[in-house]
């Protein structure tokens, strides 16, 4: 059959079969909603990472070039942090290399503009430098002039905060280098001085981005010590950036927040970082530490036998001055001659027991001559003494005094008081006529 002919109406032939349309796979929008089913090509992820990091904004930085590798259009460079361990590679292009003053090299500190940037075929993540210039001396100069002015305003660099040392530590922390010069020079001057002072030893970098973390982590390891009475910070001269780290204002902090007495003993006499300000004491070198934090035993042995030699005297000048006093008193008469004091207060007692025997005799009777006047007084009162001048008592036969005549009917039996004696009446007659009235 013809081809054109092919699909006519009437046909009798089938079509044939086609392949079915290609279906386009919608992809997740966001990383999140990604799944094994659906996942992300590489390129998408690349080329998102790439957009998120683009948009980054520039950073200044500061490092140490630890990696240098020049090429014709293009450097890479390793930064270092200048207190921790944290590299990141640095990559700048010849214009920039071009404007620099001062040519790069291994070791120098440097600031730079940095912006990251995802290189999408390799997936490698770098910086992008520009504005890269050394730190100068008098760049670290002003830093730490700048920090030193701010630790003085809080009060860090003030007398009244510093702990004194003790007269005669227990043991003495020291951080140093290992196998240092500064490590002999503190242990040798200071068993010369006190042979029996322990130590108890820190070795750690003293210079290096680790040195920081290793003099903070020794001094806490130290102060937590109850043994440890003062601790010793030493390190021999070196370069001005060399010692850098005892100026570190984490550093310094730690040392100012230390409960044991903190001795500085960095460099050489013109070597001073801020650790001199903020340590409890500040020692010119590694050897006068060593002789400050112990006493002489010669001087202190000296000073003992001359206060032995002062304490003698003084008690012997005691004594004798107690002695004189004693003999002072022995002398006096109440001690020379006791009895006479007793002789004295007897006859004291003598008289005043006759003088108060002579009162009591007047007293008593001049109270018995009252007693006397007394009794005649009574008894020229009494009914007796009545009765003895004439005069009786009538009574009931009950007891009752007769008073009155309407007491008393006829025929009754009265009873008669009398001076000496009673009688017996009965009554015959009442009435009641009263004295000195005429009878009818």
């Amino acid at each position: 059959m013809n081809p054109e002919d092919a699909g006519r109406p009437g046909d009798t032939e089938q079509p044939q079969d086609t392949a079915p349309p290609t279906v386009e796979r919608v992809l997740p929008p966001r990383a999140g909603l990604t799944t094994p089913e659906n996942p992300w090509p590489l390129r998408l992820l690349s080329e998102n990472l790439h957009a998120y990091i683009a948009r980054c904004d520039p950073t200044w930085v500061e490092g140490q070039v630890v990696e240098l590798n020049q090429r014709a259009r293009v450097t890479y460079l390793t930064l270092r942090d200048v207190d921790e361990e944290i590299s990141v590679p640095v990559t700048l292009f010849a214009r920039e290399m071009a404007q620099m003053e001062t040519p790069l090299e291994r070791g120098m500190r440097v600031v730079a503009q940095v912006k990251p940037d995802f290189w999408t075929k390799t997936g490698r993540l770098s910086m992008i430098a520009q504005g890269v210039r050394p730190v100068g001396l008098g760049d670290l100069l002003v830093r730490i002039e700048r920090l030193r002015r701010a630790l003085a305003e809080e009060g860090l660099f003030d007398a009244d905060r510093k702990k004194p040392l003790p007269p005669l530590p227990n043991r003495v922390g020291l951080i140093t280098g290992r196998n240092s010069d500064a490590e002999k020079d503190v242990v040798r001057n200071a068993r010369l001085r006190w042979p029996s002072v322990e130590f108890e030893i820190r070795n750690v970098a003293v210079q290096g981005t680790s040195a920081v973390r290793g003099v903070m982590g020794a001094l806490e390891d130290l102060d937590a010590d109850p043994e440890v009475d003062v601790i010793i910070i030493a390190r021999g001269g070196g370069a001005f950036e060399d010692l850098l780290p005892f100026s570190d204002e984490m550093l310094l902090r730690a040392v100012a927040a230390a409960t044991t007495p903190v001795v500085s003993a960095i460099g050489h006499e013109n070597d001073q970082p801020l650790l001199d300000f903020v340590a409890d004491l500040r020692a010119s070198t590694p050897t006068d530490a060593g002789k400050r934090v112990v006493p002489d035993w010669a001087e202190e042995k000296a000073q003992v036998a001359r206060a032995r030699v002062v304490l003698d005297r003084a008690v012997l000048q005691f004594l004798d001055r107690e002695q004189a006093a004693l003999d002072s008193i022995r002398s006096r008469p109440v001690l020379d001659q006791p009895e006479g004091m007793v002789l004295v207060r007897e006859e004291d007692v003598d008289r005043l027991r006759e003088r108060a025997l002579r009162t009591v005799l007047h007293r008593t009777e001049r109270e018995k001559d009252t007693i006397v006047q007394m009794k005649h007084r009574v008894r020229a009162l009494s009914p007796q003494e009545t009765l003895s001048r004439g005069y009786a008592v009538v009574m009931t036969e009950g007891g009752a005094v007769v008073k009155s005549s309407e007491q008393v009917t006829v025929g009754d039996r009265l009873g008669i008081r009398l001076a000496h004696g009673e009688l017996a009446v009965r009554t015959d007659s009442t009435s009641s006529r009263q004295p000195g009235e005429p009878t009818d």
